[in-house]
Formats: C-alpha cells, structure tokens, sequence
C-alpha cells in the first residue's frame, strides 16, 4: 500500500513540474553531410544504453543541456517502455524543444501507462505547436480510458497535422476496443472528400479494424467513400469497413467494387467483406476474383470461399478450378471442392496422387493442406508431415492437422490419435512442428488437460532448445506448460542479449543507404533507415554481405498486408543463432515499409517484411528499419515461393 501511494505521489509531482519551462540549449555539432549521425560517440552511447534497456542510465539525459541529446533519450524509452520512466517523461513534456515534446510524447505512447493520460490532456490544452498536438492525440489513444476517448472524440483540431493526431488517436483507441459513439460519427464525418488525407485513411482505418462495429446507419456515407474516394488506401479500408453495413443491397455495393476498383487491394478487400453474404449474390464477383490479373486477389478470393465453405456451393467451384492455374488458389479450391463432395474417398486417392506427383514444394505444401478438408486423409497428411525432405512442406501438413482438429464437426472417434500426432510433433525436434503442436494442446476448447496428464514430454523438448535461436518454440511450450499445469500467472520468456549493436558498422552506412533485392520478378530497392534502427540496419547490412539472403524465398505472403523472406528454413521458422533488439521510432507503416518480423517484442534475426498497403496495426509494434523506393510494383505480383536470386548493398 505504501508503495501505491508513493508511485502515485510521483506522478502527482510530474503533472506540477510538467507546467515548469526548461531554457533552450545549444544543439549537438553537425555531421557532415554523407556520414549518419552516429559519427556522435554520444549518440552511440545513448542508443547503446536503448539497446542494452538500461532505464537508470538513460534518465539523466532526458535533462542533457543539448536538445538533441534528451530529444534521442526520450525515443530510447519508446523501445525500453519502462513505467520508471514516465515521471521524467512527463516532466519533460515542458521542454522548450518541440522536438524534445514529440519524442516524450511517442515514448509515453509506447509505455501505455494510463496515469500518463491527465497530464497529456493538460498539455493539449496548453500546447500550440501542431505536430506536438498531433503525437499528443495519438499517444493518448494508446492509454486512454472512457475520459480519455471522449476527450479525443471532442478535441476540437485547429490544423490539419493535429486533425490527422486526433484520427489515429481515436483509432488507437478502437485498437484496445475503446471507443464511442461519437467518435464513430466523427470518424464518417472525415471521410469527407475535403478531409485531409492522413486523417481519411485514420478514419477509415479505424471503421474497418475496430472490432464489433455496427456501421448500419452509416450505408450511404461509406458507400461513397468505397467507391468515389481518390486514395486507394481509403477506398480499401472503407471497402473492409462496409462489412460491418446490414443493407440489403450490400452485395451489390461490394460486388461492384470487386469488379470495378482499379486497384487490386480495394478489389479484394470488397470480397473479404462479402462474409455471410448468400453466394448467389456474389457468385459472379466471386469467379472473378480467382482469375484477377492480381494474383493477391486470386488467392484472397480462394481463402475467403475457404473460410465460408459451409455457404459455396461445390460445382460452381469444380468448373472455376479449370480455369485457375497457380497453385496456391487451386489448393483452396481444392480444399472447398472436397469438404463440400459426397465422394470424398475418390477425390482424395485422385488429389493425394496429383501431390505425389508435384515436384515444387510450396504447391506440395499447399496440396497438403487442401486434403484436410477430408478427416480421412489425416494418416496421410501426419505420413508426409514426419517424412517431408523439406521443412516447408512439414509445416504445412502439420497446419493442416490442427486445422483438422479444431474444426467443429471434428470426429469424436479421432481424438486419441490426433493427441498421439501431436506428441509425436512434440518430439520431432522440429521446431515448427514442436511449436505448432505446442499451441494446438493448450487450445482450451480441446480439453488436452485430461488426455496430457503427464506432460514431461514438453518439458523434455523443451529443455533441448538452443536460445535465442529457438525462441519462438521457447514461447510456444512455455505457454503449454503452463495451461497445462494449471498455472494463470503466466510469463512471456525473455530473449537473453546476445547480439550488441555493431557500431563500427554502422557508422560504414550512409544516411540514405540503398540496398536492390533481385527477385524472379524483377527488383525491389530499398532504403535503410540507419539513423532509426541502427541495430536492425546493421544486421540486415552483415547478413547482406554474407550473402545470407541469395537464394532464399519469398516464404510468406498475406494478400495486401505483407510479402516475408530471409528464412532460410522456407517455413516461416527459421531464425539465426542470435536475437537482436526491437527498435522503435515516430515512424508509420505505409505502403511499402519494411520491418523486421518477430515473435515478440526483441527476438528479431533474419526475417523481415515488405507492406503492400498502411498497416497502422503494426506501428510501434514492428521495427521499420527501410522503405521502397523502386519496385513496388514488383512487390504487389510477389508470391509465395517466389525466389530472392541476391541482395546487393549499392
């Protein structure tokens, strides 16, 4: 109890000093132009501390006489989220420095303490600088309650940076499923065409993700803005949006636009809102999705007829299967076709022949996958899973086994060999089979409890795990054990640090660096954001030099959200032999942004990704270490097991 009222006390004190100036400083000397900014050992030193997550060290530099220095001290603390430090953060919402105030107010962001949310709303009321106003509003929709919500609701924007603010902010704010019935009515009000841009794509970002949304009395407004909006990004979002629309026309609406819109993106994102829809309303939109000159819209339209089966009539899909030629749509064709057949025995002798048959492993992959939509196949598929030559294929069947059992007409019958493949997973010593089986037992609707009473087999697997390497797993049978063994107070395993940032490296890169991936489709130029995510840069730049990347394959592709490579394992599960730090910085995931994949906050290595579109979901959350600057179009026509021939720094 002391201790609550102490913590408390402190906060109390920030908001005090929070009204107090602090004289403007001279700034830190020049780097010449050609050299990144860590030609400052004291910048070096800071990031160092950023990197090593040394709270009380960093402290005193909130207070530097040099702006820049407390300016970077603060975005440290964006990436350390240490509540320690927000009584300092607060107090240095005062600084004279307008770049000081906008990095303290991202980094109270970033920590998400809600006793931050009074002294923020103080200083908007006082604050007139607008790009400060603007993290302001977006900070406070990462840590605001009910108050908080309606203050951002009614903030009343004088500039367009700071209605932009207020627009991500309420978005943050639905992201934790805070939100109010009039920030709905303002977030359809700025779709206005004579909205600003950034503050539109805000709008319609937060219509569309913001969860359980009835969007019914907002039919017309959003019906405009998918159709008519200049910017495809709002167009997309606004399409996904309008499937929170009860109209009776909606499937006319949607199935417009995924015929007509120009851009692919907004094309698929209609028939991603299509759900629950009758399929002889959409039929046609349908068959033209699986043959869109976008391959994105193809396969998106392939799983969305997988995820909404039990609606999709089986022949319209066994005639549209001759007309679809890749095979990542023909696997989901497949998989409805067979999960809606009456003789499904002779389907899956003639689909398991045509996989033994296939030579490319990620069409084997996807083969695998689509015969799970016959339980019979399950000794097949487990068959192939422990006997696969290559790790993507594994992972793949072993998808497709808890795939299988989570379905909710799984067979009663199955139960205790389905329990037996899953052990068998456990003990593979692979660690995407390990880590997928790991998650599918601690399923609370399986009731694992009972039939894994005696659980030393995870425990066994776990302890052979190489760290940080293995992390992932490490996770994974971590959050197992503890289902399992009845334990509520669960703990996320921390990454050891293993990998310090390599500064003599670093300071070899140039500010606006640029790196070509070359691909089967053409090449993707890059520019690495050094003075951002040095950490992550110089690991991209290291592995570039080793030649890590040639030869390596586009493993992932999720339809305008991301195309991921740089595993060498092809699965998505592969990492190197260390982990290095996330880095976080007042930076946004436009299209076209790349960051480093991870499972988790520090326990990037090798992957990293390409945005198709803003995916502001990932902001703060993902380090963005570069951007494209040549071959967007390239990245749109990407698929997966497309191949990466080099990585070239230039």
């Amino acid at each position: 109890m002391y201790m609550r009222k102490r913590y408390t006390l402190i906060f109390a004190l920030a908001a005090l000093a929070a009204c107090q100036q602090q004289p403007q400083q001279s700034q830190a000397p020049e780097i010449p132009q050609g050299i990144n900014k860590f030609a400052d050992a004291t910048l070096q030193q800071l990031y160092t501390l950023q990197d090593e997550r040394k709270t009380a060290e960093l402290l005193p530099f909130l207070s530097h006489p040099k702006a820049q220095y407390r300016q970077e001290a603060a975005i440290a603390f964006a990436s350390v989220q240490d509540t320690l430090a927000i009584p300092q953060l607060l107090s240095t919402l005062s600084d004279t420095a307008t770049d000081v105030r906008i990095a303290v107010a991202y980094a109270l962001g970033q920590t998400g303490h809600k006793k931050a949310q009074s002294a923020i709303i103080q200083h908007l009321n006082q604050e007139r600088r607008p790009e400060v106003q603007a993290e302001l509003l977006k900070a406070l929709g990462k840590l605001a309650d009910a108050a908080g919500v309606a203050y951002l609701a009614n903030y009343q924007a004088s500039n367009p940076t700071a209605l932009a603010g207020q627009a991500w902010g309420i978005y943050r704010a639905g992201m934790r499923q805070q939100h109010s019935r009039q920030g709905i009515d303002r977030a359809v009000q700025w779709l206005s065409p004579d909205t600003p841009l950034e503050a539109r794509l805000a709008a319609a970002h937060f219509l569309a993700r913001t969860p359980k949304l009835d969007l019914s009395a907002y039919r017309q407004q959003l019906t405009t803005s998918a159709t008519s909006d200049e910017s495809a990004v709002v167009r997309m979002a606004v399409a996904q949006a309008f499937g929170k629309v009860g109209a009776r026309d909606k499937a006319t609406v949607l199935s417009g636009i995924a015929q007509s819109d120009p851009d692919y993106r907004v094309r698929l994102s209609a028939i991603r809102a299509m759900t629950g829809l009758e399929f002889e309303e959409i039929d046609e939109a349908i068959r033209a999705g699986l043959t869109d000159k976008n391959i994105n819209t193809a396969v998106a339209t392939a799983e969305f007829l997988q995820a909404n089966a039990k609606d999709i009539p089986a022949q319209p899909m066994q005639s549209a299967l001759e007309q679809v030629k890749d095979g990542r749509v023909r696997a989901g064709l497949i998989w409805v076709i067979l999960r809606k057949s009456q003789d499904k025995a002779q389907l899956s002798k003639q689909y398991q022949q045509l996989y033994q048959n296939t030579q490319n492993p990620y069409d084997k992959a996807h083969l695998l996958k689509a015969l799970s939509a016959d339980f019979d196949n399950y000794k097949f598929i487990a068959e192939q899973t422990f006997a696969a030559p290559q790790p993507v294929i594994a992972t793949y069947g072993m998808e497709a086994l808890v795939g299988m059992r989570q379905q909710p007409d799984f067979p009663k019958a199955l139960e205790q060999d389905f329990a037996a493949i899953f052990k068998q997973g456990i003990g593979s010593g692979d660690v995407a089979l390990v880590g997928m089986a790991a998650g599918v037992i601690r399923d609370p609707k399986l009731n694992y409890r009972d039939l894994y009473k005696d659980y030393t087999f995870i425990t066994q697997a776990q302890q052979k795990l190489v760290l940080p390497r293995d992390m992932e797993t490490n996770i994974e049978l971590q959050k197992t054990i503890d289902y399992l063994s009845g334990n509520n107070n669960v703990t996320t395993p921390e990454n050891p640090f293993t990998h310090p940032i390599d500064w003599a490296l670093v300071q070899t890169i140039a500010p606006d660096q640029q790196v070509r991936i070359q691909t089967e489709k053409g090449d993707i130029v890059l520019e690495l954001f050094v003075e951002d995510a040095p950490g992550s840069v110089a690991n991209f730049v290291e592995l570039t030099k080793k030649q890590f990347f040639d030869g390596l394959y586009f493993h992932r592709v999720v339809p305008n959200f991301v195309a991921q490579g740089g595993d060498k394992r092809g699965d998505g599960w592969g990492s190197s032999d260390y982990s290095i730090r996330s880095e976080f910085a007042p930076l946004q995931y436009h299209e076209g942004y790349v960051g480093m994949a991870s499972a988790g906050k520090d326990t990037e290595s090798n992957q990293w990704f390409i945005t198709h579109s803003p995916a502001p979901h990932l902001d703060g959350r993902y380090t963005i270490f570069a951007k494209v600057v040549q071959g967007m179009d390239v990245v749109h026509q990407l698929e997966v097991g497309d191949k990466i021939v080099s990585v070239q720094l230039l």
